[in-house]
């Protein structure tokens, strides 16, 4: 039924169709640019890739539920004409989907979700708010103490990826500052 790929401008659409909120956006383009990054250091293609990670929770405010949350949105882009591969790899971000995590770019989106998540996490409660203010060593810490579910789940994405928190914040950190993607509409 999928007749072509999708863009990242019929991603970002969509997105701002369903999500109202500027964290979640924000994070879901901090995902984008993560996984742009994976996507060059595995010599994938970095489009698909990088609109995996804008897309990836884009129907979450509108039904944050385990029955809705991803399956709601990924039949309405099935019915979009998405392709399967595409919305297979959204699913697989849903730990109570049971969609294997078998390739890298599985791997990679549930590993930079869980760490652009508790690396935000990490900023807000810094002075400034800011990513630049974000150590890895703060990450690692916070990481190691179990800081909530959050942290329980970055460091299990970690170690899928079989990355630290400093490579991945090193990574976000270049990323978000060298690329406008990441803080672009």
């Amino acid at each position: 039924m999928a007749t072509h790929t999708p863009t990242r401008d019929e991603a970002w659409d969509l997105v701002t169709s369903m999500t109202q909120s500027e964290q979640l956006r924000r994070h879901m383009r901090s995902v984008e640019a993560a996984m742009r990054v994976y996507a060059r250091k595995f010599g994938e293609d970095e489009e698909r890739w990088a609109v995996l990670g804008l897309i990836h929770d884009w129907d979450y405010e509108t039904g944050p539920t385990m029955d809705l949350h991803p399956m709601r949105g990924i039949q309405m882009l099935r019915e979009k004409g998405w392709p399967e591969d595409i919305l297979d790899d959204v699913a697989s971000h849903a730990d109570y989907l049971t969609v294997p995590r078998d390739t890298n770019i599985r791997k990679a989106l549930n590993a930079v979700d869980e760490m652009c998540g508790f690396i935000i996490a990490c900023a807000l409660v810094k002075p400034d708010k800011s990513l630049g203010s974000v150590e890895p060593s703060t990450v690692r810490k916070k990481m190691k103490e179990g800081q909530g579910l959050r942290a329980r789940r970055a460091s299990r994405g970690a170690d899928l990826r079989r990355r630290d928190a400093r490579h991945t914040l090193r990574r976000a950190r270049g990323e978000r500052a060298g690329c406008a993607e990441a803080d672009r509409p």
